[in-house]
């Protein structure tokens, strides 16, 4: 993969984060506990539900070259649709609630916290399943992997440390149109390709 490409997805999953549920829940864990903990126990379920999506993009590597271009389409379209018909206010309040309603106490348990509300609430969400989409579509596991981490932990940083900053300058609903935008793109070229 070359550096291009990695930076890419990097920046690709980045921005696929910033107005999701889980980066509101990070904003509002940091307003209850101490941010470095929140940054380390988020940051730590990203990263395993980075690599449960790797693995499964590996999985969809399986299945025969059409089928496969069909399904990665689909996933970008679907992922399309949900940025730009979803409202972030959806996103905000499910965020917002998750974020709030963990107990803090000792540096351990803000930690466990935060690593457990982000855990499951990345499961089946849009960043997880575009992991998993850009490993079957690249056959780069390793790659994906490094660079979804690497966003989804700037996030963890960003959220904990500046997120509601962030939200003053740039409005949630700007992020997910262009997120959405992307994610049309790519998802009307794979369909073009599969149909070739």
């Amino acid at each position: 993969m070359s550096i291009g490409a990695f930076l890419g997805i990097m920046v690709l999953m980045f921005v696929l984060e910033l107005p999701d549920k889980t980066m509101v829940a990070t904003i509002v864990m940091s307003t209850r506990a101490r941010p470095w903990s929140i940054v380390m126990g988020a940051s730590a379920g990203f990263v395993v539900q980075m690599g449960i999506a790797v693995a499964a993009g590996s999985a969809l590597t399986l299945l025969p070259a059409q089928p496969k271009e069909f399904v990665v389409a689909a996933l970008f379209l679907g992922g399309a649709a949900y940025l730009l018909f979803v409202p972030e206010k959806v996103e905000e309040r499910e965020g917002a609630r998750e974020g709030a309603r963990e107990q803090f106490g000792t540096r351990w348990k803000e930690v466990t916290t935060a690593f457990s509300v982000i855990f499951l609430g990345e499961f089946g969400d849009l960043t997880q399943i575009q992991a998993a989409n850009l490993s079957a579509k690249t056959h780069q596991p390793f790659e994906v992997f490094v660079a979804s981490s690497l966003a989804m932990i700037a996030v963890s940083f960003l959220g904990a440390f500046g997120g509601r900053a962030l939200q003053r300058v740039v409005p949630l609903r700007f992020i997910r149109l262009a997120g959405g935008g992307i994610f049309a793109v790519l998802g009307l070229y794979t369909l073009v390709e599969a149909l070739r």
